[in-house]
């Protein structure tokens, strides 16, 4: 995958982020389980198109039940959560999807890469004609050219993420929604493949979703990280990544970069104070 500085540029446009169009609209949604179990308190947030919008918090704080809600694989036990305008089995905006990257690769072990790339594409009855060369071309984007033919277990975890990634985007998303993609990652691999995702992030034009436990990282990627402290569950704080130039290593090192971290690591801090006393999982 190409390493060009250009696509890491977060340069001034015409449309600020406040300007662009909603992506997900979420207005006073809340999650109380059957069991009585409240995880989020009325959340009010909204993504915008071309954002990078982190959630990191303490665990327990709902940052997945939170994307659960984006991903409408949990509905709320209130309120609303809208998706281009409208509800997700009619969403305002004809032609624009979402797809999913969860924490584990989940691959089909007995398939080939390519295989597993196209399988959202199969399921949709997209020919082989169609597919394969979307699959291939997805591969080559996350650095994979060439592995087509491999299966899961010949390659390293930060390569089988790849693959997870090579198959959300074949579907052509608007919207990429990732719940702690790289945690289980080595720190070389993790912050090779944020690189490697923000590549993607400006050359797609994509809107992305990220749920991080890393500092560094939320930092590295985001436009905008929101900062949520638990029991139950819900927003303490969001920060704005106001950082017009490249990122890269050079920024990785720079005095800007430490005095973000240094705010989010406190913002952190004040959100477990704000935590209830009662441990929960989220």
């Amino acid at each position: 995958m190409a390493q060009t500085t250009a696509l890491r540029q977060f340069a001034q446009t015409e449309t600020q982020p406040l300007q662009r169009r909603p992506v997900i609209e979420i207005n006073g949604a809340e999650k109380t389980f059957g069991n009585g179990f409240r995880a989020l308190e009325p959340v009010d947030l909204t993504v915008r198109e071309g954002e990078f919008l982190t959630l990191i918090g303490p665990s327990g704080c709902g940052k997945s039940t939170l994307l659960g809600l984006m991903t409408n694989l949990l509905q709320p036990s209130a309120g609303q959560v809208k998706w281009w305008g409208d509800s997700f089995e009619r969403t305002g905006t004809p032609g624009k999807s979402l797809s999913i990257v969860f924490q584990d690769a989940t691959l089909m072990p007995w398939a080939s890469i390519e295989a597993n790339v196209r399988l959202p594409l199969d399921l949709a009855g997209v020919p082989r004609s169609e597919s394969t060369p979307r699959v291939r071309a997805a591969l080559e984007k996350v650095g994979l050219k060439g592995f087509g033919d491999r299966l899961p277990r010949q390659l390293s975890g930060g390569m089988r993420m790849r693959v997870s990634i090579a198959r959300s985007l074949v579907t052509e998303p608007d919207l990429l929604l990732m719940d702690e993609p790289f945690g289980a990652l080595d720190e070389f691999t993790r912050n090779k493949l944020d690189a490697d995702l923000l590549d993607l992030w400006r050359e797609r034009n994509l809107s992305i979703v990220f749920v991080t436990h890393s500092i560094y990282e939320a930092v590295f990627l985001s436009s905008r990280v929101v900062v949520m402290a638990a029991r139950p569950g819900r927003i303490s704080r969001i920060i704005d990544i106001d950082v017009p130039g490249p990122r890269d290593e050079e920024f990785r090192g720079s005095p800007r970069f430490a005095a973000l971290c240094a705010e989010l690591s406190a913002a952190l801090r004040e959100a477990s104070d704000q935590s209830g006393s009662h441990p929960q999982d989220e």
